[in-house]
Order: C-alpha cells, then sequence, then structure tokens
C-alpha cells in the first residue's frame, strides 16, 4: 500500500511491527536492512504529513479570533545534523 493512502494509525502500526521483526534475534542482516530503509520511509511519510495537518490547525487568539499556526520548524530528527 502507498504510504500516502495510509492512516496514520496505519503507518505507526507498520512501524511496531519493522521495530519488532529488527528486534528479532533470528533476523538476516539483509532483511534488516529492508525493514530499516522501509521504516526510514515511513518516518518521512508520516512527518511530511503531520507537517501539512499543522498547517491546517488554527488557534484561537484573545480577540476570539482563528489564527493559523505557524509550521513546526524541526522534521523530528530526520535530515538533520548536529553541531557541537
Amino acid at each position: 500500500m502507498d504510504n500516502e493512502k495510509k492512516t496514520l494509525e496505519e503507518s505507526f502500526q507498520e512501524l511496531e511491527e519493522i521495530i519488532k521483526k529488527m528486534e528479532e534475534t533470528n533476523t538476516e542482516l539483509e532483511e534488516s536492512f529492508a525493514l530499516y530503509q522501509r521504516g526510514v520511509e515511513l518516518l518521512r511519510s508520516v512527518n511530511n504529513r503531520i507537517d501539512r495537518i499543522e498547517k491546517k490547525v488554527m488557534k484561537l487568539k484573545d480577540d476570539g479570533s482563528l489564527e493559523e499556526m505557524p509550521p513546526m520548524t524541526s522534521s523530528y530528527g530526520m535530515d538533520e545534523t548536529e553541531e557541537d
């Protein structure tokens, strides 16, 4: 199933299943790598969808009017490098 066609809940469920499989001691290296790649794809898809949802969220201002919330600047650690 295409990542964008899955619900967020379905994506999180698949991520949980991937984690369980990767934690199994009998998982071969090639399979672990394929699972890791799939997990990264799912995380990116989920992060993109959450970012789009956040852009739609409205907050109530003091005067009672609605204001669109600014998008979060963090991508939850994806493609970010830490500087020391």
